[in-house]
């Protein structure tokens, strides 16, 4: 049998608080909780919150330095896309006034 990750124990860590496990798996969690201090604060940590939707997802802080550097570059994407979005904009409009200014002189210089 393979070994059980981390992972696979804090999946099992929520059944486990509410006595919906069986004892081989309870025995299974436990021996992890004694030998993982992380894991037993997380456990410890589940079994505070007043019920399971308001267990708290233990996170990384290097997972939360990813996911910040993702929406940050996200964020810079789309900032630059409206801002070449308002300048082309900002482009047709000065050619439709000089267009409409140049045509106005050619009108003017033709009626003359």
């Amino acid at each position: 049998m393979k070994e059980v990750t981390k992972d696979v124990i804090l999946d099992l860590l929520p059944l486990y608080i509410a006595g919906e496990v069986s004892e081989a798996t309870a025995a299974l969690v436990k021996k992890h909780l004694e030998n993982d201090n992380e894991l037993a604060e997380a456990a410890k940590e589940m079994a505070k919150a007043d019920s399971l939707g308001k267990v708290p997802i233990p996170f990384k802080k290097e997972t939360a330095l990813e996911t910040y550097n993702e929406a940050k570059k996200w964020m810079t994407i789309r900032i630059l896309g409206l801002a070449a979005i308002i300048g082309l904009i900002l482009v047709c409009l000065f050619l439709a006034i000089g267009v409409s200014l140049s045509m106005d002189a050619l009108s003017k210089a033709f009626i003359r």
